[in-house]
Parts: structure tokens; sequence; C-alpha cells
């Protein structure tokens, strides 16, 4: 008998069915589906931007507070909590929140313009490949065409940096700790 299904968002399984046990285990098995339109969320998750943040402003805000008067009389857990709620209520006027974003992480060195374009073919072709729009031979040659672009930007890459090595020390540092 199921007693428990853990997920980590509301409405994402469907359908759950017990099925019997495997071989000779003791252990039953589960069949569910894996509904769509709880998967297809998408995730909005934000964070402090300490860049533009105004910490004089942040300085002047806490300094503002009687602290010998809002901490009077209280235990070191309650004077923590009211530290932290003047804290957080001056951080949310001071520091900016910006949105995480995975189209704004460090690109390889010899990801250029080009490149992206020719990998947004690919995935486009096997899209396409999929709904069976595209044939599987042109598919394979937009794979191919990507793979030898790659390869050939890697290695330009690696040459001019193994040329200009002597002369430009900081790119080839940079590219070896990246």
């Amino acid at each position: 008998m199921l007693d428990l299904l853990l997920t980590n968002k509301e409405g994402l399984v469907g359908d759950v069915k017990l099925k019997g046990s495997l071989g000779y285990s003791d252990h039953e098995m589960v069949e569910f589906k894996i509904l769509r339109a709880a998967r297809r969320v998408h995730s909005k998750l934000t964070t402090l931007d300490f860049r533009r943040a105004d910490f004089g402003l942040l300085r002047d805000l806490l300094g503002r507070i009687p602290w010998d008067k809002a901490l009077e009389g209280r235990g070191a857990q309650d004077s923590w909590l009211v530290f932290k709620g003047h804290l957080l209520q001056a951080q949310e006027r001071c520091i900016p929140r910006k949105r995480k974003s995975g189209k704004t992480t460090k690109r390889p060195p010899w990801m250029n313009k080009e490149l992206l374009g020719k990998l947004k073919q690919k995935k486009e072709a096997y899209r396409w490949w999929k709904q069976g729009q595209v044939a599987w031979e042109e598919y394979r040659e937009n794979v191919r065409a990507a793979r030898d672009q790659i390869r050939k930007a890697k290695a330009l890459i690696e040459l001019n940096l193994a040329r200009d090595v002597k002369g430009n020390k900081k790119s080839f540092y940079r590219i070896i700790e990246s």
C-alpha cells in the first residue's frame, strides 16, 4: 500500500497506481504520470544586486534606530529577531533585486555570435526532425556543420593563445583558470 508520494510542486504528479512487485522483491512498483502543465512553470528567482546598492542609505537607516530602547529587556533570541527585522526592512529599501537568468552566464572564450546561431539552427533542426518536418539526413548535416564549426573555433582560440602567450600572459592565464 502506498503511504506517501512527495513532489516539489503541487499537481505535478497524477494517475498514481500501484503495480505488482518486481521479481521476488517485497517492494511494490509505482506507476505515475508527470503532468505537463505543472512542469512548464518558469522560475522567477531573484537575488540582491549589490552593485546598485545604496550602502550610505543603509548605514543611515540602521543608524537612526535607537538600539538601546529597541533591545532593552530582551533575550538573545528576541534581540536577534528585532535586529533581523530592522535589517531586512532596510535591505528592501536600499538593495535592489535582479532576476537571475541563465542567459547572462559566461560563455566559453571560443563561443561567438556565429556559433550561437549555428547551435540555435541545430536545436531547431532537432525539434523539426522530432515533429517529422525535416529528414534525418538534413538534421545530421546541421549537427555535423555545428560540430565542425565548434572544433575550428576551439582550434583557432588555442592557436592564438599559443602564439600570443609571451606577449599576452593575462589572456592565457584567464583561459587556463576558466
